[in-house]
């Protein structure tokens, strides 16, 4: 009986299949080949047709904030295992896998940075820690970056990139939503801004709750956006949605966002509307 023959393994399928991979990418909208660096340098963004491929929250934090720095807080705060969960796998350690993969000990981090001069409480969802889900922890965080937006009177920049509520902590996760929403209202009376920025994709309990709740919300380009995913409820009503549903310009259309920006004109967005909405404040 002969051996099976060993099979290499597979390349994500933005890189390009030849001995380059790693050194070149294959852009997702129009399947131009560029280098990883170019596109690195750009955000990620396709220099041939702007298309957004996935930036991870050190780009953001380089791209967004002055100097790409960020003070963060409550950084020790580390998920528990309150429901003793498994799945095949127990829940700690599908935990201690995540963080070795997005090099971070929850879905969101949290802190003080500066936009364009401009001192901000900043929050980024971390989408390759469990899918950006939300659990106790990453709630409560949420709810933190508001209460210290809160007393320190600061403007809140959130960038949302998740799949929604953490079912590994069951209704623990749920219950975040609206503890979180409750923060964000508080901090209203302070009337500084918040703004939310919605990214591919912001999905289930993130979307239910806070992401839409902005004084201004700014998505990116073809973001999926919304609570179930297309196929979910197509399934489940049993029709066809209407060409681009969910996507960032589909919910332009229909009153759920305010802006559309690229990436690379993020920052300058956002510190536009900082500073038209703190004015006289």
């Amino acid at each position: 009986m002969s051996w099976p023959e060993k099979t290499a393994p597979s390349l994500d399928a933005s890189e390009k299949r030849t001995i380059g991979a790693g050194i070149f990418r294959k852009c997702d909208g129009c399947a131009a080949t560029i280098t990883a660096a170019d596109l690195a340098a750009n955000f990620e963004v396709c220099p041939a047709c702007g298309h957004h491929h996935i930036l991870a929250v050190d780009g953001w934090r380089k791209l967004l904030l002055d100097d790409g720095l960020v003070e963060t807080w409550d950084d020790a705060l580390v998920p528990t295992d309150p429901l003793g969960f498994t799945d095949g796998k127990s829940y700690p350690d599908r935990v201690v896998a995540a963080q070795k993969r997005a090099s971070s000990k929850e879905s969101v981090e949290i802190g003080r940075g500066h936009l364009s001069g401009e001192s901000i409480a900043y929050g980024a969802f971390n989408f390759a820690f469990m899918g950006g889900s939300m659990g106790s922890v990453a709630g409560e965080k949420v709810t933190r970056l508001f209460e210290r937006a809160t007393a320190d009177r600061l403007p809140v920049v959130l960038l949302q990139a998740s799949g929604g509520a953490r079912m590994q902590e069951g209704i623990l996760s749920l219950m975040q939503m609206a503890k979180a929403v409750s923060a964000l209202e508080r901090f209203r009376a302070v009337k500084k801004p918040f703004v939310s920025a919605l990214l591919h994709p912001t999905t289930g309990g993130v979307a239910a709750s806070f992401a839409f709740l902005g004084d201004v919300n700014v998505v990116e380009p073809k973001a999926l956006i919304g609570f179930a995913g297309p196929r979910v409820i197509e399934n489940t009503l049993r029709t066809t949605l209407p060409r681009g549903f969910q996507r960032s310009e589909f919910l332009l259309d229909h009153g759920m966002v305010d802006l559309i920006v690229s990436r690379l004109e993020m920052k300058q967005t956002i510190a536009t509307v900082i500073r038209h909405l703190s004015s006289g404040r």
